[in-house]
């Protein structure tokens, strides 16, 4: 079957199995960089906050041979992992002090939201958008989150500057920066894959953590979600230019994490930019691609320097 029957299988068949007035029903929505998703959204009676579980990587599971039977066990499975059984008081949106605590930010590309960027208050930041969002609450399992659009501005009665103010403060205190060694990055996605959760924490060499040199390292917030946003982060690339002790290129890998590069490893830019766009046709998801290219950091003068770049600047806050 194709995917849009795949999705009405499983809708149906999620409906069969829930009890107690709970409701599915196919969901689309657009995503970042136009990119449209379809997903179950699950509604439980009573309950304001209502999961949605995006279908994409299920029907891939589907086309290798996985039953439909046991895919619909796993969502089922998943949403019982990650259901609330409470509402959450809708009051703390109505007003910005009810908020303002969990106002944080991710990078997106512009070209590819102009749309999108005309509905949210946004900020330019070298070639990409600063956007806004709420962080009701973040997981490793997933985040509940709210996009601040124009129409929350207005509500608000708070501009641009002030919800960057604001985002800057909280951004250190809910996503706090983590820098670790490619070698580092990769055991601990085996560590995640593999739910051996028991092991050490994760190395961050910004709160000096681990002392191992290495060709690449990995930057990302703690929850690995939106995670290149960091680079805007105040004095982060300061920092890591003080560790490395040397300029270094920032590989937009996703919009969850970047790759930094030493300037001394002897890779020519135009091989990094190679690298980049071909990971972002072969392994990145559409929505989650950020840039095609790599930019370079210069520690003397605190600057980005980077192709179709207008204005390089260093860090903001």
């Amino acid at each position: 079957m194709d995917y849009k029957e795949f999705a009405c299988a499983v809708e149906k068949q999620i409906k069969q199995k829930m009890k107690g007035g709970v409701k599915a029903s196919l969901y689309t929505v657009v995503k970042n960089n136009g990119k449209e998703r379809t997903g179950v959204l699950i509604e439980t009676p009573g309950v304001n906050i209502s999961p949605t579980i995006y279908l994409e990587e299920y029907y891939e599971s589907y086309l290798e041979g996985k039953p439909l039977e046991y895919i619909v066990g796993e969502l089922t499975e998943f949403y019982e992992s990650i259901r609330k059984g409470e509402s959450w008081d809708c009051n703390q949106i109505l007003t910005y002090n009810g908020v303002k605590d969990r106002i944080v930010f991710k990078l997106i590309n512009t070209a590819k939201n102009r749309k999108f960027l005309d509905s949210v208050p946004h900020r330019m930041f070298l070639d990409l958008s600063i956007v806004f969002y709420v962080l009701f609450e973040g997981t490793e399992e997933g985040t509940a989150v709210m996009t601040v659009s124009n129409r929350h501005a207005k509500q608000w009665n708070v501009g641009t500057e002030e919800l960057w103010e604001d985002a800057v403060k909280n951004a250190g205190k809910l996503l706090p920066a983590e820098l670790m060694t490619m070698k580092s990055a990769l055991k601990d996605m085996v560590k995640k894959s593999d739910d051996c959760k028991e092991n050490a924490e994760t190395e961050n060499l910004l709160a000096g953590g681990g002392s191992s040199r290495d060709r690449m390292y990995v930057l990302s917030n703690n929850l690995r979600n939106y995670g290149a946003a960091c680079i805007a982060y105040p004095h982060i690339m300061e920092t890591i230019g003080e560790i490395l002790q040397e300029d270094y290129y920032i590989l937009p890998s996703s919009v969850h994490e970047v790759v930094i590069v030493p300037y001394s490893k002897e890779i020519s830019r135009g091989e990094m930019d190679n690298m980049v766009r071909d990971i972002n046709e072969t392994q990145v998801a559409e929505e989650e691609v950020l840039s095609n290219h790599v930019y370079l950091y210069e520690r003397s003068t605190g600057r980005f320097l980077g192709r179709n770049i207008k204005q390089a600047g260093g860090n903001i806050g």
